[in-house]
């Protein structure tokens, strides 16, 4: 009896068992709180954690002031500025570990921005319906497997295909891995197009480079016609003695802004590999008169590059015009790029 009354008297609560996992929760909350009550330096600690939280919060809520003057550092910074909001997780944990009350309350703010500039992209936006699906893939000059690329590109089912970096010999490849499901093509240069319903119209787009990297052609599909653009613009490259390195690309975006601004058709879709993502200002001549349908009617963020890590969404889809139902990311082919799709709805009339 007396060694029954030491073992309730030891659990403090009145019972035989283990005290309940709640119970051992609540009172290590409360231990933790105690610790921080009884601190005296709660709000003078961790100074620098909330001063690199305020500047995180600036450089994410005004990245489009960042200049562009040095090494386009704005575009640079713009390329992977939601991979900014890895920064929240680790100054939250310094602030913890530091007992900073005043750290803590810094974190909400670049907390707050990441979630206004992209909490709408982590949602799931994609509907059903539509009856046009396009997809668009840069396929590496030198992929080691063209015919296999070709037909895993075609097996998502698009309606439409763009095509980027062929390269002459590559061409006859894609060619007869395509033409059984794709009866209309074109190749203008290192950019194609495959459709399963007639164009027309087509010719290759000048953007500036003294080849052709992009094209245009008229998709006559059956709830109506839709222009359709094919773009490759430059590459960029981030140097030490230059930093990031973009000003064929601005320039060729430029001049691809010029020529959709002026295509006659109300529905207009853009595919292909940008080398730039849509917070990239140095795009907007592209990016300020078309809709990303990623952005619009997509699940995640879609990045496409590299295609080992994806780490931006540089291969883009965008419309005008047209309206955006649903926008995936396709299998990892044998090229450095992930295929990109989205299904749209053609509009009438206006």
């Amino acid at each position: 009896m007396a060694q029954q009354q030491a073992y309730m008297t030891e659990t403090a609560d009145g019972g035989s068992g283990p005290e309940p996992r709640g119970d051992r929760l609540r009172r290590l909350f409360g231990r933790f709180l105690g610790d921080w009550r009884g601190d005296r330096q709660i709000w003078r600690r961790g100074i620098v954690v909330a001063a690199c939280a305020v500047l995180l919060a600036v450089v994410m809520l005004l990245h489009s002031r960042i200049p562009n003057t040095i090494g386009n550092l704005g575009s640079l910074v713009e390329t992977f500025l939601p991979w900014l909001g890895l920064f929240i997780p680790v100054l939250l944990l310094v602030a913890v570990v530091r007992k900073s009350a005043t750290a803590l309350i810094a974190v909400l703010l670049p907390a707050m921005v990441w979630l206004n500039l992209f909490g709408g992209q982590v949602s799931d936006k994609t509907a059903t319906g539509g009856d046009l699906t396009v997809a668009t893939h840069n396929v590496n000059a030198d992929n080691p497997d063209p015919a296999g690329t070709a037909r895993d590109v075609a097996a998502s089912g698009a309606d439409v295909v763009a095509l980027e970096e062929l390269t002459a010999d590559a061409v006859p490849t894609y060619e007869r891995a395509l033409d059984s499901t794709y009866p209309y093509h074109s190749v203008q240069g290192t950019v194609g197009l495959w459709s399963k319903y007639p164009l027309t119209g087509v010719g290759a787009v000048d953007i500036d480079l003294g080849w052709t990297r992009a094209m245009r052609a008229t998709v006559t599909a059956p709830a109506g016609q839709v222009a359709v653009y094919v773009a490759h613009l430059p590459s960029v490259r981030v140097k030490m003695e230059a930093g990031f390195t973009a000003r064929q690309r601005d320039r060729s975006a430029d001049f691809l802004g010029e020529a959709i601004a002026h295509e006659p058709l109300k529905n207009v879709v853009l595919l292909g590999d940008l080398n730039g993502t849509m917070n990239d200002r140095a795009l907007n001549a592209v990016t300020s008169q078309m809709r990303s349908t990623q952005g619009a009617a997509g699940n995640g963020f879609g990045f496409s590059w590299p295609a080992s890590f994806p780490m931006a969404r540089i291969d883009q889809i965008m419309v005008r015009g047209l309206k955006p139902e649903s926008s995936w990311t396709l299998p990892q082919t044998a090229s450095d790029h992930l295929p990109v799709a989205a299904r749209v709805s053609v509009t009438t009339g206006g």
